[in-house]
C-alpha cells in the first residue's frame, strides 16, 4: 500500500462520521472558531474537540489559537486528494460503460443481420 493510499484511508475514516462532515461543510464557507463549529451539536465541548483533533490529524483542517479562541479552517489539499480518487474512479466507470454500450451496439447489430 503507498501512501497515497495511506493518506486517503485516514481521509476516508475522518470524513466517515456525519459530525466532522459537518464541520468540513461549515469550513468551507470560511474560517469559524471552535465555538461556532461546535453550536449545532448536541455534545458537550470534550467530546467536539476530539472531532477536531481527528480533522486536524488528517490535515483535512488547521487550528490557530489567539487567546482562549481557537479559529478552524479548511485545508482543501486533503479534499482535492479524496476528490481525484473519485475522479479516477468516475473515469474508470466511465470506460467501462462506454465498452459495454459498444459491446451491445455490436451484438445488436450482429442479431439484425442474421
Amino acid at each position: 500500500m503507498d501512501n497515497y493510499e495511506i493518506g486517503l484511508d485516514v481521509v476516508f475514516h475522518a470524513l466517515a462520521d456525519p459530525t466532522r462532515r459537518a464541520v468540513i461543510q461549515r469550513l468551507g464557507r470560511g474560517p469559524a472558531t471552535v465555538s461556532e463549529l461546535a453550536e449545532p451539536f448536541d455534545m458537550a465541548l470534550p467530546s467536539f474537540m476530539k472531532h477536531v483533533r481527528v480533522l486536524e490529524g488528517t490535515g483535512l483542517i488547521r487550528s490557530t489559537k489567539i487567546g482562549r479562541i481557537r479559529t478552524c479552517t479548511l485545508e482543501r489539499e486533503k479534499l482535492a486528494a479524496a476528490e481525484r480518487w473519485f475522479a479516477q474512479q468516475r473515469a474508470l466507470w466511465a470506460s467501462r460503460y462506454d465498452n459495454l454500450d459498444n459491446l451491445l451496439e455490436k451484438l445488436q447489430g450482429e442479431s439484425y443481420e442474421s
